[in-house]
């Protein structure tokens, strides 16, 4: 695996008193959207 492959990858990084810094890859834009079509909110028609 390359330098970028490693910085996509899911992280948990432990600083002290139960506190951790989570690090994870971006949502891709296409399933975001995707998602979005199919499960509109329903807030969203008032």
């Amino acid at each position: 695996m390359a330098e970028k492959d490693k910085s996509r990858l899911y992280q948990a990084e432990y600083l002290g008193c139960g506190t951790f810094v989570i690090h994870k890859p971006k949502r891709n834009r296409r399933k975001l959207r995707q998602q979005r079509l199919k499960n509109p909110n329903p807030g969203m028609r008032k």
